[in-house]
């Protein structure tokens, strides 16, 4: 099961569209709501809300869906209580929320509309609302026996193991090459079919890298755990020289274009750059 989450300011507009008949939308949940409209259930958010005028996105808005053949045998009480823990998984089962089911499609899934603000004019913390929301649904799934994110990923992994193997064959052709640069390894890649995507997020720094190949697309670490961003730059950086953990760069040139490094991918590299020290001391017997 998937859980999907944010803040939204459109509250009206949002619980109109999960009560869309069209999408033979069903009530599955109400928690300390009475009305029997989009319009009444609004304005009973809007009673809460306004003790805190401060708040603009103040409903919080999830989707939860299960697999495609979970989901066929999910009765309204089934939807009902995956709604409820998940809620509880999120510490929101004190505040106001409706949920939908939307069977529309072969794809059963789940709209809960939760009023961030509580009864006691608080604000709910959305930081990190999307990842937590993963998290929680992973647990109810797990809890109930439903099919989990990562059951689903390892057996589409198991599917492209042919892909995975040709990708990681490659990878490692072109690092016998040491290329001495991220754009040579790229390049490199590249002359083999491979084309290597970098991962930059809004701050400009590089997060890691996915690969794709022959119509398949995989972050590193789904292609081999040796090919995340820090453990291949980590190989790159030793054919430039770099040895100690003082010398890893906070930023690569890429693409003619300058990246910051990520902390956690600055560590990474550390760590790589660490054992390849070590190793080359044991294979040289120096310092043992």
């Amino acid at each position: 099961m998937i859980g999907k989450g944010h803040s939204i300011a459109r509250t009206g507009a949002s619980i109109d569209y999960g009560w869309n008949q069209v999408k033979d939308a069903e009530v599955v949940l109400k928690e300390y709501l009475a009305g029997d409209t989009p319009q009444e259930i609004t304005e009973e958010f809007k009673i809460i809300q306004s003790q805190n005028e401060r708040c603009t996105n103040n409903t919080l808005s999830f989707i939860l869906s299960p697999t495609i053949e979970d989901g066929k045998d999910l009765s309204v009480k089934d939807l009902e209580e995956i709604s409820k823990k998940f809620l509880k998984e999120m510490n929101l089962q004190n505040n106001q929320s409706i949920g939908f089911v939307h069977r529309d499609k072969e794809h059963t899934h789940v709209h809960i509309y939760t009023n961030r603000i509580g009864f006691d004019g608080k604000a709910y913390n959305d930081s990190f609302i999307g990842k937590r929301s993963q998290l929680a649904a992973d647990n109810v799934a797990k809890e109930l026996g439903l099919t989990r994110v990562r059951e689903v990923q390892q057996d589409k992994l198991q599917e492209l193991n042919p892909q995975r193997l040709a990708i990681k064959q490659i990878h490692d052709r072109v690092l016998e090459s040491k290329p001495k640069s991220l754009d040579e390894y790229i390049n490199k890649m590249k002359e083999h079919q491979v084309k290597v995507i970098p991962c930059i997020n809004k701050s400009n720094q590089l997060q890691g890298f996915r690969f794709e190949y022959k119509g398949m697309n995989l972050k590193g670490s789904d292609v081999h755990r040796s090919m995340t961003g820090g453990k291949l730059i980590g190989e790159i950086t030793r054919n430039s020289a770099y040895t100690r953990m003082k010398e890893v760069p906070n930023s690569l040139k890429l693409m003619d274009k300058t990246v910051q490094v990520s902390a956690n991918m600055a560590t990474s590299i550390a760590k790589s750059l660490v054992k390849q020290v070590i190793k080359r001391s044991l294979d040289t017997g120096i310092g043992f």
